[in-house]
């Protein structure tokens, strides 16, 4: 076989060549991986709903909302809401709501009982510092004295959020004047988890209203993604604070 001359021409036409490979594989791996990473994020969206919410019926998945923002001509997701029902009777709803934490965005899905008070909730996302932010994930729902009669530390009760109603008092730190313990050495995180539970609670009261007379686009969903028909708009704004941890 003819070796071919080192030129630009051959050069440019090898590199086209395992460019046009390397995509085209890439392409295929990404269809073979689609279906089963679409399954695992279900999977992991259903238990979260199941963890959070009250014994429930429906599928909250498939009669959710999705609440959007707009912020310099560019359309985003502000919060997702699940509904949950036992027989016709709507028994919670879980907030799938956001902040920026110290290390970055930080995802929550908040489960809010009939009455408004958190059921429990499940942190979905984040990139926060292992060993102290990421404490998030079980800090806050160490105790709930509506379900539990065992005995805890001061600390323990302190921390908690659930069982709490975000609509009577917004919900902060008690180094900001508040009524939660923060986590040790992570008060930004601390901070920004709970401004996503408090965004969670407005869009939770707003759903089919309006929130403080500034409305986005909310559009209900038939599974994962939807067209649907446009209903109600909300439109949630989220304070993070910035101090030093």
């Amino acid at each position: 076989m003819k070796k071919l001359e080192s030129s630009l021409k051959n050069m440019l036409l090898v590199l086209t060549g395992v460019t046009a490979v390397s995509v085209a594989l890439l392409a295929y791996v990404n269809e073979l991986t689609k279906g089963p990473i679409a399954e695992a994020n279900a999977k992991t969206l259903n238990e979260a709903l199941k963890k959070v919410l009250p014994e429930f019926t429906n599928n909250p998945v498939a009669e959710s909302d999705t609440v959007f923002g707009e912020k310099d001509g560019k359309k985003f997701v502000d919060f997702i809401v699940y509904p949950a029902k036992n027989g016709e009777e709507l028994v919670g709803t879980a907030v799938e709501a956001k902040s920026m934490g110290f290390g970055g965005e930080l995802k929550v899905l908040v489960g809010f009982n009939a009455e408004g008070k958190i059921y429990n909730y499940s942190l979905l996302a984040h990139a926060e510092t292992p060993g102290l932010g990421s404490k998030a994930d079980k800090w806050f729902g160490a105790y709930d004295p509506a379900k539990s009669e065992q005995a805890v530390s001061h600390e323990e009760s302190a921390r908690s959020i659930l069982g709490m109603n975000p609509g009577e008092a917004p919900l902060t730190v008690s180094k900001d004047g508040g009524q939660v313990d923060a986590i040790t050495a992570s008060t930004i995180t601390s901070r920004a988890f709970l401004n996503a539970v408090n965004a969670a609670y407005q869009a939770y009261k707003a759903e089919g209203g309006e929130v403080n007379g500034v409305s986005g686009a909310s559009q209900k969903a038939t599974g994962a993604d939807s067209d649907a028909a446009t209903g109600a708009t909300i439109k949630v704004e989220l304070t993070d604070s910035v101090s030093a941890k």
